[in-house]
């Protein structure tokens, strides 16, 4: 007997669902055996957030900026790629600063921000804007690795690219952030170094100064808080970027940690974080208090947390409102103010 209409579509519906079932276990198994669903979905999430803000940050861009873009820093590697940006009307070497975008380490783009680099350029600085290799694409301490021979690149053509090599400021957003304090303490920390297995590529009295936005430091605090580490990025983004859910027993979190390593011998640094971000007391906060108590000058620019409007993570991206633009001009007085 042929089955009746309402049997059909029932059929239908337990079938589609038992689809639906299958795909979702698939990803769940695919997600216990390899990073890739979680940095895949991560990368979607983020994708949007950074049109918008290229969009809006190219809607500040000044005119009058030489764009020297898709500089390769190391032979053979197709991530190791720079921009420069600097005033048109500069003649001679300027005041640096190479800026590492962030993404969790797994995202992310050197182009992301480009709007925000030329307004920093505008100001009389050459910026540099550096990619590196995402996870799980390749595993740390490969983008470390490559950021210590991008500066050795941009050291080599200064004279091109219009660095003053005597004047250089590492920076960096997030996870740039992140590297950013780690690069930084690889200059200023033979130890470290050492631990590293890192020549150096800059010497201490080169960098003069450190721009810390929204950044991670500690990692231990953020993965003993459960799934997620506290801006929205999942343990799988930290297993694709450093090849193992083996947190506890990773050589790899202590080195990331830069507050357990700074010295006093740390270049002066400016760091900032929204009210609502939650790296701001759990990172930004302790890292900028670690670097006072060891003597080093901090240019800390954080809020109440009753502070209206809330100002999340990346907020100092935000150059339409009143507190981006504060971060931004905090920024630049700390850099005019340490330049030699």
């Amino acid at each position: 007997m042929r089955a009746s209409s309402p049997d059909r579509r029932r059929r239908r519906i337990v079938g589609i669902a038992a689809v639906f079932v299958v795909i979702l276990l698939s990803g769940v198994a695919a997600a216990l055996v390899s990073p890739w669903p979680g940095v895949l979905l991560v990368r979607w999430m983020s994708a949007g957030g950074s049109e918008a803000t290229h969009a809006q940050l190219d809607r500040h861009a000044p005119s009058g900026i030489v764009s020297v873009l898709d500089q390769s820093y190391r032979d053979g590697d197709d991530d190791a790629q720079l921009d420069v940006y600097y005033p048109s009307e500069s003649t001679s070497p300027l005041p640096t600063v190479i800026w590492v975008h962030g993404g969790g380490w797994i995202s992310g783009s050197r182009t992301d921000a480009s709007g925000y680099y030329k307004l920093l350029a505008n100001q009389g600085f050459t910026v540099i804007s550096v990619d590196y290799s995402l996870g799980p694409d390749a595993y740390y301490p490969t983008a470390v690795n490559q950021l210590n021979d991008a500066y050795r690149f941009i050291v080599s053509n200064a004279d091109r690219l219009h660095v003053d090599s005597n004047n250089l400021f590492l920076a960096g957003d997030s996870a740039g952030a992140q590297l950013s304090s780690q690069l930084a303490t690889v200059m200023t920390s033979p130890d470290y170094a050492s631990q590293m297995g890192i020549e150096p590529a800059l010497r201490p009295e080169q960098i003069r100064g450190v721009v810390l936005d929204c950044g991670v430091f500690d990692l231990k605090p953020l993965l003993s808080q459960g799934k997620y580490l506290g801006w929205g990025v999942d343990k799988q983004s930290l297993w694709g970027y450093l090849g193992t859910r083996d947190f506890d027993g990773s050589t790899a979190v202590g080195q990331m940690s830069t507050l357990g390593h700074v010295t006093s011998t740390f270049p002066a640094t400016f760091i900032t974080g929204g009210n609502i971000d939650p790296l701001t007391a759990s990172q930004s906060k302790p890292m900028a208090q670690r670097l006072a108590d060891l003597g080093v000058e901090v240019d800390a620019l954080f809020y109440p947390d009753d502070h209206e409007p809330a100002l999340d993570h990346e907020y100092q991206f935000d150059l339409d409102t009143v507190d981006g633009m504060i971060a931004f001009d905090r920024t630049v007085a700390f850099l005019r103010n340490h330049v030699r």
